[in-house]
């Protein structure tokens, strides 16, 4: 295993990023989805980033200088310039920043996998730059298979657990509960609306007093 997967809390955090094209957009953008706040360095920036519509990010029209990483949590050299992006991720390691390198051709200190997200519910695949090419036939495969449905299920269960630990930790009690969810094919009937079914399922394994309006108050308004 080359890498060590691990998922980033960002949130409020600084991160850089040299490179205003396709590929520096995508970065800033993924970033402040997680809630970091983007600083973009680049002479020149997208038609997306132009207009961009996050607060969080902060685009300045200039060249790329080592203080540039000062205060930053993450750097991403995303520019077409691999001599500059090497230097980039020099000077972030002279500054124990952790970079990444757009360009492919040097892995710098951390690569970035193919993504689905479905909310709460994150697969990330990679291939340690061995094939974006089967990374992304494998994003395309997990995203048809799990829906938005899954996401949904997942804040379902993120609230039935929360509530379960409020009333006490039983590991065996809780255990069986949610394989009990599970077995019943719960997807399947959040795809399709079946608001009563649902409901059914949460009084059977769970107890009167468990239903989809409790629990997700705002079931009927995501999208699927």
């Amino acid at each position: 295993m080359d890498y060590y997967p691990i998922f980033l809390d960002v949130k409020d955090r600084e991160c850089l990023v040299v490179g205003g094209g396709a590929v520096g957009t995508r970065k800033a953008f993924g970033l402040v989805r997680a809630g970091a706040r983007v600083i973009v360095v680049s002479f020149g920036f997208s038609e997306e980033l132009s207009n961009t519509p996050f607060s969080a990010v902060t685009l300045k029209e200039k060249k790329f200088e080592d203080s540039d990483l000062d205060g930053m949590s993450l750097a991403f050299a995303a520019t077409d310039n691999m001599q500059l992006n090497a230097r980039i991720r020099q000077a972030a390691q002279k500054k124990n920043i952790l970079c990444n390198i757009a360009d492919g051709r040097d892995k710098g200190d951390f690569i970035l996998p193919a993504v689905v997200d479905r909310g709460d519910l994150l697969f990330a695949v990679s291939t340690c730059g061995a094939s974006p090419a089967l990374s992304r036939r494998l994003r395309m495969a997990l995203e048809a298979r799990f829906g938005p449905e899954y996401g949904i299920l997942t804040a379902l269960l993120g609230s039935i657990r929360a509530i379960l630990l409020e009333r006490g930790h039983d590991p065996k009690g809780h255990r069986k509960i949610f394989c009990a969810l599970l077995d019943a094919n719960l997807p399947e009937k959040i795809a399709a609306g079946q608001t009563r079914q649902i409901d059914a399922v949460l009084a059977k394994v769970i107890g009167d007093g468990f239903s989809l309006d409790r629990l997700m108050p705002d079931f009927g308004t995501r999208e699927l």
